[in-house]
Formats: structure tokens, sequence, C-alpha cells
């Protein structure tokens, strides 16, 4: 693990309250726990969110691993309560949604919470240093093989470790690390989308009727302009806005806590893009639209929905006087139609129009948009249905390797990668 371990992962944002400081490795993003340690903590039961191991293993071996996967945070302190589990109450927003060209994704929710996340890692972390070495502040460089066979790695600081079998768990981090990876391995690359868009902030009434019942309601929009794909992401009742930074760009995310709230609800819009040819840097696009917020707000901006329809920046003023007060404060007022191409911004505002028929306020001109979230996701290398790459014993999983993107299923990607190992050496 290229960070800290979990107890000296501290933002200097969180004790000083300043701005972001712009580490060389962020606490938010980097060690033990990684992405997932600061995130809202959602498991999400359903084997069609969070990630794509449905290509990989059947849907019922799925389902079974993430009952697993579920019972063993459990066990280590995550809740007993589970959301979306009234199935009159989800087919009411199923039918409700599809009245407006929304798709409701139904899924049962097990919350464990920003803060609650930290205790639940720790525990995990304690259990595992019975039987195994977890070294901290070591960077992973290069991947050692031979004749097409992994036999260990290098650290960036010279150091080797000899292994029969290696499993790859960038994160999303460390997706562009895994990227170069298999280029200088010769591994095929196959394309996985990008995902750009903006953090939206409304009063938590607005979607109470929602989060009550499924705590994150996933919908999934097919803009009319551009038929391109928009959905909710990371939906955070009663949370706050933060900031990310990763490799020079400040990008834009959501927290939730299991024991404080605030009066809002925050959660992403993000329109999928899969690039054809000839161009295939999707995670450079991604961070130069992140880069052009950055120059332009000086790391992230905010913008109230009504002057973005007025075609005019928002100002301090303006967001002071409105009725949603932003839980990211320094967040520079701006203008998101200099950052977000019109198709982004076409297709994010037409979600948030069909949003408001089942969520009456959504699309009021207090709305905050904070922009740029984008979700970059590694090229991903083909594998097998037990993930390993094109190099004998290398296995890729989690986030980082495109196969996940959640906690559940980058957790059961561990688990089929480690079953397979398991067998090979019985």
């Amino acid at each position: 693990e290229k960070g800290k371990d979990i107890d000296k992962r501290i933002c200097p944002m969180k004790i000083r309250e300043i701005s972001c400081a712009a580490c060389p490795e962020c606490a938010l993003l980097s060690g033990w726990g990684g992405a997932g340690a600061y995130s809202d903590g959602k498991l999400n039961l359903s084997p069609h969110i969070g990630g794509s191991l449905g290509k990989y293993i059947s849907i019922d071996s799925l389902e079974s691993m993430i009952t697993n996967a579920d019972a063993t945070y459990i066990t280590f302190g995550a809740p007993d309560k589970l959301y979306g589990t009234n199935e009159n109450e989800i087919a009411t927003i199923s039918r409700l949604a599809a009245e407006h060209n929304l798709r409701f994704i139904p899924s049962r929710i097990r919350h464990i919470g920003t803060d609650r996340c930290r205790a639940v890692l720790t525990k995990i972390k304690n259990s595992l240093e019975r039987f195994v070495d977890i070294l901290f502040n070591a960077e992973a460089e290069h991947v050692l093989t031979s004749k097409k066979k992994v036999n260990g790695v290098r650290l960036k600081n010279g150091e080797k470790f000899s292994a029969d079998f290696v499993i790859l768990a960038p994160g999303r981090e460390g997706s562009r690390w895994l990227e170069r990876e298999a280029k200088r391995l010769h591994l095929t690359l196959l394309q996985n989308p990008v995902d750009i868009g903006v953090r939206v902030e409304i009063p938590a009434s607005v979607f109470e009727p929602l989060t009550n019942i499924t705590y994150e309601p996933k919908l999934v929009f097919h803009s009319k302009t551009f038929n391109d794909r928009v959905r909710t992401f990371c939906v955070n009742p009663y949370g706050e806005v933060v900031k990310e930074y990763l490799k020079g760009i400040w990008t834009v995310n959501g927290h939730s806590y299991a024991n404080s709230r605030s009066a809002n609800t925050n959660f992403a819009l993000l329109v999928s893009t899969v690039f054809t040819e000839p161009f295939n840097e999707p995670i450079l696009y991604g961070s130069y639209i992140a880069g052009l917020a950055n120059l332009l707000g000086k790391g992230v901006i905010v913008q109230r929905l009504g002057d973005l329809n007025k075609g005019r920046r928002s100002t301090r003023e303006r967001i002071t006087q409105g009725e949603v007060q932003p839980t990211l404060k320094d967040a520079t007022p701006g203008d998101l139609s200099f950052v977000l191409p019109y198709r982004y911004l076409s297709d994010i505002l037409e979600m948030l129009e069909a949003i408001d028929k089942i969520a009456p306020g959504v699309n009021s001109d207090h709305t905050l948009l904070y922009g740029a979230e984008v979700k970059f996701y590694s090229m991903l290398p083909k594998l097998t249905e037990s993930l390993e790459t094109e190099t004998a014993n290398l296995f890729a999983i989690g986030d980082g390797a495109g196969v996940s993107r959640g906690l559940i299923q980058a957790s059961v990607s561990g688990t089929i990668a480690a079953r397979e190992i398991r067998r090979r050496l019985e």
C-alpha cells in the first residue's frame, strides 16, 4: 500500500478547516481502505449496481458472493439496518419514475456512513494482520514477469518481492498506473467509459420521499437531445459535498455520516461516454474537463441552477441569498457552462427536469451544482472469469481495474481472485 495506515490518514482540510493543501498523496484516496475509507459506505446489494462482474460470473454466483461479502461487513461492524426492503414502496417509486422516462433500479442498501467506515476498516485490518504482513508507504512501481508469467513486484524504492501469484488492486487513484503497467506488459486493453458531470445539492426534505425508502435512489435517464445515458450516483442524504485531490486536479464528491446530519442532500449526475477510434484516452479527457474547472475557479466551481439557466455566473452574494447553503464552503462561485461541453450540460439539465417530476424541488433555481465531478476508470485489461490477466497468475480487481464501481463488487472481485488462487494451490 503506497499510502498510510488508516489511523494516519489525516486530511489537512479536516483538522485546520483550510482549502485543499494538494498533498502529494491525497489522504482521502490513498492508504488503507483506499477511496472507500472516506466514502459514504453504501453497500449496494444488487448484482446490477456497482460493477460489471456479471460479465465474468453468473448472476446467481454473484448474488451468493454479494451475500457473503455483506455478511463479512456486518461481522466487522456494519449496521444491521437495510433500506429498500418494502416491495410495495419500491414498486410505487418504479412506477412513478417510469411515467417520466426514468428507470429506477431497486436495490437493498446497507449504509455504513463515512464516520463508521474507518472503524469497520480498522477492524478488518487488525484481523488480517494476524495472518499477513501489510506494508504502508510502499509504492509498487513494476510488475515482474518472465515468459508471460508473473514472478513478483518491484517497489519504487527498488525493493523486490518474489511471488507466484500477484493481485493488482490499485483503486481509482491508481487506475493510470495500472493502465501504464498493462501497456508495458503488452496486455490487451478494453475501452471503459468515463463518467463526467456535476454534484447536485438540494434541501434534504426534497429527496426524503425517495431516500426514506431506498436511501440511495438509483435513477437512469436517456436524454432526448443526444440519447446519452445519464444516471444518479452516490446519493448522500443529510450529507456534505467535499473536494478530492488527484494528481494535480481537484474534483468534487459527497459524503454522509452515521452520527451527524446537514440540512442538505447531495448526489452526482453523471454522463457516461465511451469514446471510439481514434481517441482512446478517456482518463485524459476527464482530467482535462476537471482541469478547466480548476483553471476558472481555482478548484471546484459552484453555481445556482437558476443562474445557469439564465446564462450568468453565480456570485457569492447570490449564493448567500439562496435557499440552499453550500456545505462545501470554499467552492468558487462561477459558471459551469465554461467547463462542461454543451452536450453534457444539456443531458444534465434534461435529467434534472425529469427528476423534478418525481421529487418536486430538484429543478429549483436555488439548487446548487458543483463541478466537475469525474469518475475515472482504468482502461479495462482483458480478464478471464477468475479476473486473471493475459499474464499467467496475475490478477486485476476492484475499481482501479475497471471491474467494479462500489464497495460490494470491489470486495467480491477480490474474493473471486482469491478463490481461484486457493484452488490452484490445493
